[in-house]
Protein backbone atom coordinates (compact mmCIF):
# COMPACT_ATOMS: atom_id res chain seq x y z
CA UNK A 1 0.00 0.00 0.00
CA UNK A 2 0.99 3.45 -1.15
CA UNK A 3 0.08 6.96 1.02
CA UNK A 4 0.42 10.02 0.67
CA UNK A 5 0.85 12.71 3.97
CA UNK A 6 2.43 16.28 4.62
CA UNK A 7 5.40 15.53 6.48
CA UNK A 8 4.03 18.13 8.96
CA UNK A 9 1.34 15.77 10.43
CA UNK A 10 2.53 13.66 13.15
CA UNK A 11 3.97 10.54 12.46
CA UNK A 12 2.23 7.36 13.22
CA UNK A 13 3.06 3.22 13.56
CA UNK A 14 0.66 2.39 10.64
CA UNK A 15 2.41 5.15 8.33
CA UNK A 16 5.17 2.09 7.99
CA UNK A 17 7.98 3.04 5.55
CA UNK A 18 8.02 6.91 5.90
CA UNK A 19 10.17 8.49 2.56
CA UNK A 20 10.53 12.48 2.09
CA UNK A 21 10.09 12.86 -1.53
CA UNK A 22 11.05 16.61 -1.84
CA UNK A 23 14.46 18.25 -2.72
CA UNK A 24 14.70 20.50 0.14
CA UNK A 25 14.55 19.42 4.03
CA UNK A 26 11.08 21.24 5.30
CA UNK A 27 11.70 23.88 7.47
CA UNK A 28 11.91 23.73 11.10
CA UNK A 29 11.73 20.14 11.02
CA UNK A 30 14.02 18.02 12.70
CA UNK A 31 14.57 14.13 12.02
CA UNK A 32 13.81 13.13 14.84
CA UNK A 33 10.52 14.88 14.88
CA UNK A 34 9.83 14.17 11.54
CA UNK A 35 10.98 10.08 11.45
CA UNK A 36 11.56 10.08 8.17
CA UNK A 37 13.21 6.45 7.34
CA UNK A 38 15.05 7.77 4.13
CA UNK A 39 15.11 11.10 2.46
CA UNK A 40 15.16 10.22 -1.72
CA UNK A 41 15.80 13.75 -2.86
CA UNK A 42 16.67 12.79 -6.27
CA UNK A 43 12.81 11.57 -7.24
CA UNK A 44 11.20 14.94 -6.49
CA UNK A 45 11.06 17.21 -9.51
CA UNK A 46 13.45 19.15 -11.11
CA UNK A 47 14.02 22.42 -9.16
CA UNK A 48 13.25 24.47 -12.72
CA UNK A 49 9.77 22.24 -12.77
CA UNK A 50 8.81 23.32 -9.30
CA UNK A 51 9.85 26.87 -9.88
CA UNK A 52 7.68 27.13 -13.09
CA UNK A 53 4.56 25.05 -11.42
CA UNK A 54 4.95 27.40 -8.26
CA UNK A 55 5.08 30.57 -10.14
CA UNK A 56 2.08 29.72 -12.07
CA UNK A 57 3.83 29.44 -15.52
CA UNK A 58 2.46 26.09 -15.74
CA UNK A 59 -0.33 24.92 -14.69
CA UNK A 60 -1.35 21.33 -13.22
CA UNK A 61 -1.49 19.19 -15.65
CA UNK A 62 1.73 20.26 -17.80
CA UNK A 63 3.79 20.13 -14.33
CA UNK A 64 2.10 16.43 -14.07
CA UNK A 65 2.94 15.29 -17.67
CA UNK A 66 6.54 16.72 -17.12
CA UNK A 67 7.29 15.39 -13.47
CA UNK A 68 5.99 11.69 -15.25
CA UNK A 69 8.78 12.09 -18.13
CA UNK A 70 11.20 13.34 -15.33
CA UNK A 71 10.54 9.92 -12.99
CA UNK A 72 10.94 7.89 -16.43
CA UNK A 73 14.95 8.79 -16.11
CA UNK A 74 14.73 7.62 -12.52
CA UNK A 75 14.21 3.83 -12.95
CA UNK A 76 16.38 2.89 -10.41
CA UNK A 77 14.58 5.23 -7.74
CA UNK A 78 11.33 3.92 -8.64
CA UNK A 79 12.09 0.16 -8.56
CA UNK A 80 13.53 0.94 -4.81
CA UNK A 81 10.10 3.25 -3.97
CA UNK A 82 7.98 -0.08 -5.55
CA UNK A 83 10.73 -2.66 -3.63
CA UNK A 84 9.64 -0.68 -0.38
CA UNK A 85 5.99 -0.69 -1.22
CA UNK A 86 5.76 -4.69 -1.71
CA UNK A 87 7.45 -5.06 1.64
CA UNK A 88 4.91 -3.29 3.15
CA UNK A 89 2.99 0.34 3.50
CA UNK A 90 5.03 3.50 2.03
CA UNK A 91 4.39 7.12 3.31
CA UNK A 92 5.28 9.55 0.80
CA UNK A 93 6.06 13.04 2.47
CA UNK A 94 5.92 15.97 0.73
CA UNK A 95 6.36 19.61 2.65
CA UNK A 96 3.76 21.66 -0.16
CA UNK A 97 0.95 23.55 2.05
CA UNK A 98 -1.40 22.08 -0.99
CA UNK A 99 -2.29 18.75 0.08
CA UNK A 100 -4.23 18.01 -3.62
CA UNK A 101 -1.14 19.26 -6.01
CA UNK A 102 1.91 18.10 -5.02
CA UNK A 103 4.49 15.48 -6.49
CA UNK A 104 4.18 13.16 -3.81
CA UNK A 105 0.54 12.52 -5.15
CA UNK A 106 1.59 12.49 -8.96
CA UNK A 107 4.68 10.27 -7.52
CA UNK A 108 2.19 7.73 -5.39
CA UNK A 109 -0.24 7.02 -8.59
CA UNK A 110 2.92 6.62 -11.04
CA UNK A 111 3.68 3.71 -8.29
CA UNK A 112 0.55 2.22 -8.25
CA UNK A 113 0.08 2.27 -12.11
CA UNK A 114 3.36 0.56 -12.42
CA UNK A 115 2.80 -2.52 -9.63
CA UNK A 116 -0.51 -2.74 -11.16
CA UNK A 117 1.23 -3.23 -14.67
CA UNK A 118 3.65 -6.15 -13.43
Amino acid sequence: MIQVKRVYDAPLPEDGFRVLVDRLWPRGLTKEKARIALWLKDIAPSADLIQRFHQGRILWQEFKDSYISELALQPQAVAELLDMADRGRLTLLFAARDRDQNQAIILAEFLRAKSQAS
